[in-house]
């Protein structure tokens, strides 16, 4: 077969292949966040960061790419699909390389923005690529690839990052990059199709609105990273980077909806549309569960039962790896059952599986997990493959790039804004459980100072011979307790809250008008 030869569907060989190598592209991207994270204390230790530092290895990364996220539709037609995306996948590689080589905190802050800025690239322009290089009836199997990238990438990160920095260390998580990036560069070099630039476009762009939004949604990310490190609005910095990004995002939405502006940087009237409106509600849901639950696990189970990053990530990979299972038989299903039905049951899945951890206890590790996480995969396999074709259903042609931008502008939007919400809910709720029990457990009550004598006891009759240090021993430990009993409060209602999210997410699938043409159900 030629390399421009259609097989027996009629899709161009090099088509499939420029699809394959852009969805390649936006797993690396998506990896690249969880691998990281997993590794921040080994990181912060290779650099000399301090612990307050390191949130900003990871920040650095997400403020670059959920700025470029929208910017890739406009520069992809500025410079073409092919340049843009093969440079970008090239500089994406190199400042991979480069963060792994780098020596000092400041030097890896701002190589992790600029891995970020072109890693960002791949996300929305592999949906693209599927959107547009696949015919309509093609496009489940497409978005059903998509949906690996966006839920298999998360749930296997924290798997993979743990086990490199414990066999080679954490230099080689940045380099894990290469083997992928050199396939992906290869195939899009091959198969993506030449097209002249249209560098007219780059100087009568919309730059109000690249810099009203560039500064919003930059500003944005990082008081939703920093925020409940730093006490949210206690903090003069967190309150003054709000105000710039209200300010900002306000300007932009302005700009972008003027009627004298004739080529906006992303077209917004495509909320508008009833399908993308209500899809584009669920997908910030989606995003703000998806990413809080991958933050939740791992941190439950280091906090109440002394998980390492190694085996957090043992207990995440039941999460991505029944999707393997699963997902390849989404494009069938999707041609013979209404798409809104398949995205309500996964929602629904994905909120039982989160009610299902509401009450955890001191028995509640990693096996307890097993089941609720089973459930999820299958709920986010259910999810990803139709929300990505109800949201790109009839969208013209010339509104490709945006709604690929802003569809995955949102989801990790509504993931930034999950993590930093559960992060203060979480604090909030131990505060409040804890103001709870302490008053039950009062040291003169019976019951505590029986508890107290019982461990004073164990104590001395394990080494300690004064009496007054056992005691304290024994004090501090109930305290501990008590703490650790609020925790598994705290953590279990968050998880409530993620279920609540998916509720609402479930329930707006009933607002989504049919699919009509050749990907509908019927229509192949």
């Amino acid at each position: 077969m030629s390399g421009t030869a259609g097989g027996a569907d009629g899709i161009p060989l090099k088509n499939r292949i420029a699809v394959f190598g852009a969805l390649i592209g936006a797993f690396m991207a998506v990896l690249n966040i969880q691998v990281v994270n997993t590794s921040l204390p080994d990181i912060q230790g290779g650099i000399g960061a301090g612990l307050d530092d390191g949130g900003w290895i990871s920040t650095s990364y997400l403020v670059g790419e959920i700025i470029v996220i929208p910017l890739s539709g406009w520069l992809s037609t500025v410079f073409s699909l092919r340049r843009y995306l093969i440079v970008n996948t090239a500089l994406f590689l190199f400042f991979s390389v480069a963060c792994g080589l780098a020596s000092n905190f400041p030097e890896m802050v701002v190589l992790r923005a600029l891995q970020g800025f072109s890693g960002g690239v791949l996300i929305p322009l592999s949906l693209f690529c599927v959107i547009t290089l696949l015919p309509e009836r093609a496009r489940p199997v497409g978005f059903s690839l998509f949906a690996l990238t966006a839920t298999f990438a998360p749930a296997i990160g924290p798997t993979i990052g743990g086990a490199i920095t414990d066999i080679y260390g954490w230099r080689y998580i940045f380099f894990l990059n290469l083997v992928p990036g050199a396939i992906m560069l290869t195939a899009l070099i091959w198969a993506l199709a030449p097209a002249p630039m249209q560098l007219g476009k780059f100087w009568s762009g919309d730059w109000p609105g690249v810099a009203s939004m560039a500064v919003g949604l930059g500003t944005l990310q990082v008081v939703l990273e920093e925020g409940n490190k730093d006490d949210w609005f206690g903090s003069p910095f967190i309150l003054h980077l709000t105000v710039i990004s209200a300010v900002s995002l306000a300007l932009f939405l302005v700009q972008e909806l003027r009627p004298g502006n004739a080529a906006p940087l992303v077209n917004l009237r495509l909320f508008a549309r009833r399908n993308f409106g209500v899809v584009s509600i669920a997908n910030f849901l989606l995003g703000f569960t998806l990413y809080s639950a991958v933050y939740l696990i791992p941190i439950y189970l280091a906090v109440a039962h002394g998980y390492s990053a190694r085996q957090a990530g043992m207990v995440m990979l039941w999460i991505g790896l029944p999707q393997l299972a699963i997902i390849p038989f989404m494009p069938f299903l999707m041609r013979r059952i209404d798409p809104r039905y398949i995205l309500a049951f996964g929602f629904a899945l994905f909120a039982v599986s989160s009610f299902m951890n509401m009450n955890l206890g001191p028995n509640d590790a990693g096996p307890q997990m097993l089941i609720p996480n089973l459930i999820r995969a299958l709920g986010q396999a259910c999810v990803f493959p139709p929300i990505t074709m109800i949201a790109t259903a009839g969208i013209p042609g010339r509104d490709s790039g945006s709604a690929s931008a802003l569809f995955n502008m949102l989801r990790n939007l509504g993931g930034a804004v999950g993590i930093a919400t559960v992060q203060t809910y979480v604090t909030n709720r131990e505060k409040f459980h804890s103001a709870i029990i302490n008053p039950a457990v009062s040291l003169l009550a019976p019951a505590t100072q029986a508890r107290l004598d019982g461990l004073q006891a164990y104590f001395m009759a394990h080494g300690m011979t004064d009496p007054a240090g056992a005691r304290a021993q024994a004090i501090q430990l109930v305290g501990r307790l008590i703490r650790l009993q609020a925790d598994y409060f705290a953590y279990g209602d968050a998880f409530a809250l993620l279920g609540v999210a998916m509720t609402v997410a479930c329930v707006s699938t009933f607002f989504l008008g049919r699919l009509k043409g050749p990907g509908a159900p019927g229509g192949h």
